[in-house]
């Protein structure tokens, strides 16, 4: 990691009266290639930068199984164990899939990633600057006493207009199961908690 990167990010975050190492929250969007990351300020969550996805593999829905070369979509969640900063790809942290949704639907993948260096296959890549202030960012929040931090990863943003623009697609129920929980933060500016219940996602 570059030695100005904490610097630079500490000026960022002070101009926003924030400070290193308060819990994020990470939202990514496929059909825009966006990763978000917001940070919390006091009850609600504020977003604090959007990365470019230099890359990701497969097209817009879920991953299935191991080997589609399919970048997964659903909620998920980062613990300290999932950091690795000795990646081949410069930095990198495991999303943690497959989650629980996953298992209940038999869907099978290991080692998916957001990680620097701009290839993937089932990862999502963002270039080597961009992972170092992600990386940053979530490291300091984990050892600030943050537990575990979400990654809530979308086809595309889930409006109106666009869940007409992609009704007729075989995900177009499971894409509805992700709107509860997208909508949910809309409105709370706070991620909500994520159970499933009967192969479904359920949010309180």
């Amino acid at each position: 990691m570059k030695q100005d990167t904490v610097p630079e990010l500490k000026k960022q975050l002070s101009e926003k009266e924030i400070n290193l190492g308060s819990p994020i929250f990470i939202r990514i969007f496929k059909a825009s290639s966006e990763l978000e990351v917001w940070i919390k300020e006091g009850e609600e969550f504020q977003l604090l930068k959007t990365y470019p996805i230099c890359y990701f593999s497969g097209e817009l829905g879920p991953k299935l199984k191991e080997g589609d070369k399919q970048s997964p979509e659903g909620f998920y969640a980062v613990s300290a164990r999932q950091m690795n900063p000795n990646s081949s790809y410069h930095l990198a942290f495991n999303i943690g899939f497959p989650n629980k949704f996953d298992r209940a639907h038999h869907r099978t993948g290991s080692y998916l990633m957001v990680h620097g260096s701009c290839v993937s296959i089932g990862c999502y890549a963002v270039t080597d600057k961009g992972i170092e202030e992600i990386y940053l960012f979530a490291d300091a929040a984990l050892n600030n006493g943050q537990s575990f931090f979400r990654v809530h990863i979308f086809p595309f943003r889930m409006n109106e207009s666009n869940m007409h623009k992609y009704r007729h697609s075989k995900w177009n129920d499971f894409w509805k199961n992700l709107k509860e929980g997208y909508d949910f933060f809309e409105t709370f500016k706070r991620p909500p908690n994520v159970e499933v219940i009967n192969k479904r996602y359920v949010f309180n």
